[in-house]
């Protein structure tokens, strides 16, 4: 007999082959039973012709042996040789050795059932499983036995045990049990169990998630249960991201890896995996998928939310099959189609791949249909946010094809056909369509033919009246389109603005909300910036509307930090201190103007703006405001009043000196302010002026040059303004400009104001001695402007490098 069941069973040493199972027998085994070369008990027994039995497979391999090393046939046992290797089943050993195996392993199951529960010891479970694990390899017909036995709830309770090595030792036997067999996979299928082996996936780094895995994999070749284990919160989820772990062994990430693969089997698996970033499955369904799947998955491919890197990846992957669909679907599929589309242009990287995949002529196609196969409206807003979002990027559009008749986006037809519908269409397509036009414009290459087809017909006062518009996505992409037109039709713009309408005055409404800075906003300002500087009627208009006030408050709440934007702040400020700046262009004709530059110091706050560094429109803008305002100093200084000469006076010349005045500007010979009179010297605005001239951006040199070219003008004492510079440490800078030669703009205003500072001897004398600045002059002298080279002459005289006699251009004033 053998050992009793409950034989020496060492749980930390699993590795131990003295214990074998193979020995744990219920009834007596006889030595017939053995094999003499295998001394295990026999499955196939056959016999020699001598009458001695083997086990088949091995004495197979004896004689083998024998012919290979060229040895007699002899038996193994007997060593005696052999007439014939003809091997005689042995029936009836065979059934008998069956049959007592049968015994045996059933009263052995029984005694595993009677270990599976609780109150068994960790080292009997461990045992009874392993057992139930080991004679189910034996045979297919065993895991019948073990599901009959009710084996196989009971190694699932095992799953709750509090020992780790028991709970994995479970899942090992599970995968054993229902390994290829349907049947023991159902009874798995029924109640929690499923949901009991997910949760294991969540330890991690532990060795039940790999045997969980393991056994997912093999439950996952039923169809039932890929759908149950769909079916179970998180599944997926766990699953997905371990096919890209680092931490897993390779076998275990294999292991998910195949699970997910057979489960993509059912769509709603499928659509679980495409929510937690596993898109294949879908995309290759909607590329080869029957129809129907085509449908369903476009579908929802359009309700995904992807990042951009991944809407690259999928509009690579099948953008070329959802165009298909658009040229050719029934209506329900374009309308999936152009819903998956509409999700996957809202990136630039992406929009380029469908534009080199051919989406725009199906979209203008669409849009401009009519007929019965024409898309429905809402189809056709559909089809109008993703041309914008596809024209928002930045690709050469006036190449792209669009029509039969080799028109491209902007074509005069084409843009003819975006026009009328955005007259003809509801607000949400309007919407849209004017972002086209917004995106088309944004590129120098097309916004002058899209600028050509708009006043070919007539739209811009339409266009216009959009600023009115209830519609906030309206209102905006309609303000964005005009500020991108007003370079090129700022005087219609202007004019329509000025209108009675009352659309400059929704133009000011928008810029004054008190929130947080918007697009819409930036671009609003923007558009004012754009519009031609000197037009007056705007400018009275702008100051009866109250917009000049308007503007230089909400300066002042972002200089306070009290107005917040964001990205928008920048462009916002930038275009509020260029409209500003535009009532300083007026000043000679509108008293207005004047009076309230002077409520609003605007002087001090242009002062101010000149130090803010990194913002070089806000800085140029500034510069040329103090520039205007500058100029108009000599007309605002209050002159003194002297008191005529008497009788005697006009006698006696001695008694016609005039007494000396105390507190008058150096420069414009009266009483100066920088409120009052806007001036420079006395809003200490020189020093900052000329630390701008080493600016990078020679916009912003130019600009400040300009405001200190006014303290040399005619009208002011010229002296006096070159000992400013020279106080300020001017002169080197202004001479580095000239030198530099940056623009033809920056040589011509240099070579003034170097010009009116060589006046001063002093100047004339050290600048001789630069033969730098000599050949400055000398080069303007031979190549600027007309003008440019009479004043470099004058220069040259004053370096002594020309005699002063000569005249090579006749004196102009």
């Amino acid at each position: 007999m053998a050992e009793s069941w409950h034989g020496n069973y060492d749980t930390g040493s699993q590795s131990d082959d003295s214990y074998k199972f193979e020995r744990l027998h219920i009834e007596p085994i006889y030595d017939a039973f053995f094999c003499p070369l295998t001394k295990q008990v026999m499955r196939d027994p056959v016999t020699l012709e001598n009458g001695q039995t083997f086990e088949r497979e091995a004495i197979e391999k004896w004689f083998r042996e024998c012919r290979e090393s060229g040895r007699k046939l002899v038996c193994p046992l007997t060593l005696k040789e052999l007439k014939t290797a003809d091997l005689k089943p042995s029936i009836a050993l065979r059934n008998t050795i069956e049959e007592w195996n049968a015994r045996n392993e059933a009263a052995q199951l029984d005694m595993a059932r009677k270990s599976l529960n609780p109150s068994s010891s960790e080292s009997e479970v461990l045992l009874a499983l392993k057992y139930v694990q080991q004679i189910c390899q034996k045979s297919r017909s065993n895991k019948h036995v073990a599901r009959n036995a009710g084996l196989i709830p009971m190694i699932v309770d095992m799953l709750k045990s509090g020992s780790r090595k028991v709970r994995c030792k479970a899942l090992e036997t599970l995968k054993t049990v229902v390994e290829e067999d349907s049947d023991n996979k159902e009874i798995l299928a029924d109640g929690d169990t499923v949901r009991s082996i997910v949760k294991f996936l969540s330890h991690e780094q532990s060795k039940e998630r790999e045997e969980a895995v393991s056994l997912l994999y093999e439950l996952s070749k039923s169809e039932a249960l890929c759908e149950k284990i769909g079916s179970i919160n998180g599944a997926i989820l766990m699953l997905v991201g371990m096919t890209t772990s680092k931490s897993d062994n390779i076998l275990t990430v294999e292991n998910a890896e195949k699970t997910l693969e057979n489960l993509e089997k059912f769509e709603n698996n499928v659509r679980q995996m495409a929510e937690n970033g596993r898109l294949q499955p879908l995309l290759t369904q909607i590329r080869e998928g029957p129809p129907e799947t085509k449908l369903s998955m476009s579908n929802f491919l359009g309700e995904l939310v992807l990042d951009n890197d991944i809407k690259v990846l999928v509009a690579k992957s099948v953008g070329s099959s959802l165009i298909n669909i658009l040229r050719s679907g029934n209506m329900q599929s374009r309308e999936a189609a152009l819903k998956a589309l509409n999700q996957i242009s809202s990136c630039e990287a992406s929009a380029k791949v469908l534009i080199e995949a051919g989406i725009l002529p199906s979209l203008v196609k669409d849009l401009f249909a009519v007929g019965t196969n024409q898309l429905p409206m809402r189809l056709k807003e559909v089809a109008a946010t993703i041309l914008a979002n596809v024209v928002n990027s930045d690709y050469d559009f006036d190449s792209i094809l669009v029509g039969p008749d080799h028109q491209t986006l902007v074509s005069e037809d084409i843009v003819h056909n975006l026009l009328h519908l955005i007259s003809n269409t509801g607000p949400a397509i309007e919407s849209k369509l004017l972002q086209v036009l917004v995106g088309l414009t944004l590129s120098h290459s097309t916004v002058i033919s899209v600028v050509a087809a708009i006043k070919s017909s007539g739209a811009i006062i339409s266009l216009v009246q959009f600023i009115e518009a209830p519609q906030k996505e309206l209102r905006v992409a309609s303000i964005k389109l005009l500020q991108n037109l007003s370079p090129h039709v700022g005087q219609e713009l202007a004019d329509a603005l000025r209108g009675t309408v009352g659309q400059l005055g929704s133009l000011i409404k928008v810029i004054s909300e008190n929130i947080s800075i918007t697009d819409e906003q930036a671009a609003a300002i923007g558009l004012l910036a754009e519009l031609p500087e000197r037009d007056l009627g705007l400018a009275r208009q702008m100051l009866d509307d109250g917009a000049f006030k308007l503007v230089y408050s909400r300066v002042v709440k972002i200089r306070q930090g009290v107005s917040k934007g964001g990205r928008f702040v920048t462009p916002f400020l930038e275009g509020l201190v260029r409209v500003l700046a535009r009532v300083t262009l007026v000043l000679a004709d509108e008293q207005d103007a004047i009076a309230l530059c002077r409520e609003l110091n605007l002087a001090e706050l242009f002062i101010e703006l000149l130090q803010t560094n990194g913002l070089d429109n806000v800085q140029m803008s500034s510069a040329t405001a103090l520039e205007n305002l500058s100029q108009e100093s000599k007309n605002l200084t209050r002159l003194p009043e002297l008191p005529t000469p008497g009788f005697c006076a006009s006698i006696f010349p001695c008694f016609s000196q005039q007494p000396a005045i105390n507190g008058l500007c150096r420069l414009h010979r009266g009483t100066c302010s920088l409120k009052e009179s806007f001036c420079l010297l006395e809003g200490q605005a020189v020093d900052k002026l000329v630390a701008l001239l080493d600016h990078t951006n020679e916009k912003v040199v130019e600009a400040a040059l300009a405001a200190l070219s006014t303290l040399l003008d005619d009208g002011v004492d010229i002296e006096q303004g070159v000992m400013l510079l020279c106080e300020a440490e001017g002169v080197k800078p202004i001479l580095d400009v000239l030198l530099e030669k940056r623009t033809e703009n920056l040589r011509r205003r240099a070579v003034w104001v170097v010009e009116r500072l060589l006046r001063s001897d002093e100047i004339a004398y050290e600048v001789s001695g630069d033969p730098n600045v000599s050949t400055a002059l000398v080069d303007a002298f031979q190549h600027a402007d007309y003008r440019t080279r009479q004043i470099a002459e004058r220069a040259l005289k004053h370096v002594d490098r020309l005699p002063n006699f000569s005249g090579v251009f006749p004196n102009v004033g």
